[in-house]
């Protein structure tokens, strides 16, 4: 998954942002299709919810069941969740965040699992 989200992150012909790079990874990976990936583009460059970085955010809505954990172990390894002070105060850079947002889904096993069966 982290191979495929960083292969789309800022390149051509997509030009994807964070956001739009985790979920369309997730979504070739998983064979699920959680949102239009066009609708993450207003989850980039530090604009998802709280100020998080849009990579971060991507992954939790991808597996929300695991998102305490995902953002648990973002913090630990970027330092922290919100998109400027990675940016600004941490120097993490946003293409180390969509990899690490990706790899931290892909261990979740969400990308694997099987779809819950919906009750009629």
């Amino acid at each position: 998954m982290k191979a495929h989200a960083l292969a789309v992150f800022h390149r051509a012909p997509d030009n994807l942002n964070c956001a739009q790079a985790v979920l369309a990874a997730y979504q070739a990976v998983s064979g699920r299709q959680l949102a239009p990936v066009e609708e993450y583009k207003l989850h980039g460059g530090g604009r998802a919810p709280g100020g998080e970085c849009g990579a971060l955010f991507a992954a939790c809505q991808a597996a929300p069941g695991a998102a305490e954990a995902l953002r648990a172990g973002f913090a630990a390894r970027a330092g922290s969740t919100l998109c400027r002070p990675l940016k600004r105060d941490l120097r993490f850079p946003c293409t180390e965040c969509v990899g690490l947002a990706a790899d931290l889904l892909a261990q979740t096993g969400a990308a694997s699992a099987s779809p819950q069966p919906t009750s009629p």
